[in-house]
């Protein structure tokens, strides 16, 4: 059989700009891989995972689902594909953003000081 790659319409496009990016930064590189892999595949991480591996007023990049299973405690800005919604109620509970990886990509286009959790 014939690999097609991701059929949704946003992940599409973030592949394209991540693409993009790629060129220049390794994170990003790393990053439009993950999202390439089939959905059976891609990353699921749990709140408590960011509250172990992660430190306060970091960055972190889940290339799948964040979901919920858990409790955080640090301030932490997560960037994901997808997030549950107790998920997102837990971080920013917390004080930190949960952005998807297109807007992190706005805001940090080198990929400088972004940990890859997953």
């Amino acid at each position: 059989m014939k690999r097609t790659g991701p059929t949704s319409y946003q992940v599409q496009e973030l592949l394209a700009e991540l693409e993009e990016k790629g060129k220049k930064s390794k994170l990003w590189q790393r990053v439009s891989e993950d999202i390439q892999m089939p959905t059976r595949q891609r990353r699921l991480v749990n709140v408590y995972k960011i509250e172990k591996y992660a430190q306060a007023g970091e960055t972190v990049v889940v290339p799948g689902k964040v979901l919920s299973v858990g409790e955080l405690t640090k301030k932490v800005d997560v960037a994901a594909l997808l997030f549950s919604a107790e998920a997102k109620k837990k971080i920013e509970a917390a004080k930190g953003k949960a952005l998807s990886i297109s807007e992190l990509l706005q805001q940090n286009p080198e990929g400088k000081n972004v940990r890859i959790l997953g």
